[in-house]
């Protein structure tokens, strides 16, 4: 990891990471995320996976928990799988961070190398 604020991140999404089965068509856990605010403060949520692909990305998950705590702004961001693989974000949550306040700043990891990347970068062409 690039620095101790990466390792805490990544330490605290790995420590949400609990894969279990919820019903016979949902299951979450697998991967968790950790978010740093522009606040200082760290917000995790794991992964929803349903039948149908109604499910939820870890790293959306954690903005929906910053967002109900009234935060707006990521600083960092990481997702983590039960093998300890540090995942670069999906399309959707790219997306998503993007049409956020001053997204193109937000720092990603996206290895085990310790790679950083700005949001701006993985998602040259968003929507917004």
């Amino acid at each position: 990891m690039p620095n101790n604020i990466w390792k805490n991140l990544y330490d605290t999404a790995k420590a949400v990471v609990n894969p279990q089965k919820i019903s016979a068509q949902i299951c979450s856990g697998g991967v968790g995320a950790a978010v740093l605010t522009r606040n200082g403060n760290i917000y995790t949520g794991v992964n929803i996976d349903t039948d149908c692909s109604l499910g939820m990305c870890a790293e959306r998950n954690a903005i929906s928990t910053m967002i109900t705590a009234g935060e707006f702004e990521i600083a960092k961001i990481v997702a983590v799988n039960k093998k300890g693989q540090v995942l670069p974000p999906c399309g959707a949550c790219r997306e998503f961070m993007m049409q956020l306040k001053n997204a193109s700043d937000i720092e990603v990891l996206v290895d085990n190398n310790g790679t950083v990347v700005k949001l701006k970068d993985l998602m040259p062409y968003s929507y917004s």
